[in-house]
């Protein structure tokens, strides 16, 4: 099913290879034209006058460790925006095969779409935010080659019902993309990547961004199907990954419980700020978040997000439709949120 679904030019596509990624175990490198002595910038001891392993294979096995996933099922990049990006760009034929996405969602999506000439099309999710599974099948068809959806959603802040993205995953031809940056956020939600065995066109995302709290280091993965990962790992740059990002997300995981401990912080002031918010006249209402922010609806909410940010807090304004009257709220600490409380009460 995999090769049915990659485009014609790339399942014979010869990918670039390092003589570092054909001998991983050599001990003396003359292959790579590097400067044979180590930069003075040397964070933990690092030879970063190297290049790093272009597999990842270290990072890879010890995702693959906390996850509970064996290691030719995970891909490493750059964000989940560069996963997103090589799907795309390994699936779709421009000017002929789309992308369908159920909005209101990231705009990535759309945007890694548009870039690369293919076809975007939309699907209302329902007045709850939930899948529309008749609206989804009526809109796709035998070109769709992408389905995305984001479970919690952002900008929604509510999870997906499970059995909704596997009746897709049952139903459509295609690969359908199971973004889960703010799973963590959302325990009781139950574990995707259990299903990718299951369902061949499933792909999970995650990431390292939100609770493992790296959003600097840029470094997201995926779960997906051996084969569909070896076809990622043949188009990627060869080394998108550094070493220090690698150093720094192997560091990270020795610290297995960090995520967790920091989502059930973020939850408890997620509900305490969610319960304060809608007790002011400027809020209309406050969506249900299973991630770590709240989408809020305001009478005004242009007025609120400008006295906001004149006041040097920033908050993400929305610009779909349904979500003209609503901002974005990500939960800070206490004393952020506190803040932001104390700004908005001022607001009649």
């Amino acid at each position: 099913m995999i090769d049915k679904l990659i485009r014609a030019h790339i399942r014979n596509f010869q990918p670039y290879v390092s003589a570092r990624s054909e001998v991983p175990d050599a001990r003396v490198f003359l292959d790579a034209n590097e400067l044979p002595v180590n930069n003075p910038v040397s964070p933990d001891g690092l030879r970063l006058n190297r290049y790093p392993d272009p597999q990842q294979l270290n990072l890879r096995q010890a995702i693959g460790e906390h996850i509970s996933v064996p290691p030719e099922m995970i891909f490493a990049g750059v964000g989940s925006d560069e996963i997103i990006d090589l799907l795309v760009r390994l699936l779709c034929e421009p000017g002929r095969d789309s992308v369908a996405i159920l909005e209101p969602t990231y705009g990535v999506y759309r945007v890694a779409a548009s870039l690369n000439a293919v076809r975007v099309l939309g699907v209302d999710l329902s007045d709850e935010f939930q899948i529309d599974l008749p609206a989804v099948t009526a809109r796709i068809g035998v070109n769709t080659k992408l389905l995305f959806l984001c479970s919690p959603n952002n900008p929604t802040g509510n999870l997906l019902k499970r059995e909704d993205i596997l009746s897709l995953c049952a139903s459509t031809k295609g690969i359908v993309v199971a973004d889960q940056a703010y799973i963590e956020f959302a325990p009781a939600a139950g574990d995707l990547a259990r299903e990718v065995e299951r369902f061949d066109n499933l792909v999970v995302l995650r990431t390292f961004s939100k609770a493992w709290g790296l959003a600097g280091m840029r470094l997201g993965y995926c779960i997906a199907n051996p084969q569909l990962i070896s076809y990622l790992l043949r188009i990627k740059s060869p080394y998108t990954v550094g070493a220090v990002t690698t150093h720094l997300a192997l560091s990270a995981l020795k610290n297995p419980s960090f995520p967790r401990d920091a989502a059930a912080t973020v939850v408890r002031e997620r509900d305490a700020l969610s319960e304060r918010l809608r007790a002011f006249p400027a809020v209309i209402g406050v969506a249900p978040s299973d991630s770590n922010f709240l989408l809020v609806r305001f009478r005004e909410a242009k007025r609120v997000y400008e006295s906001l940010r004149a006041c040097g807090i920033i908050v993400r304004r929305r610009s779909e439709q349904r979500l003209a009257d609503c901002l974005r709220i990500t939960v800070g600490t206490s004393e952020e949120n506190s803040r932001l409380l104390s700004e908005i009460g001022k607001i009649v």
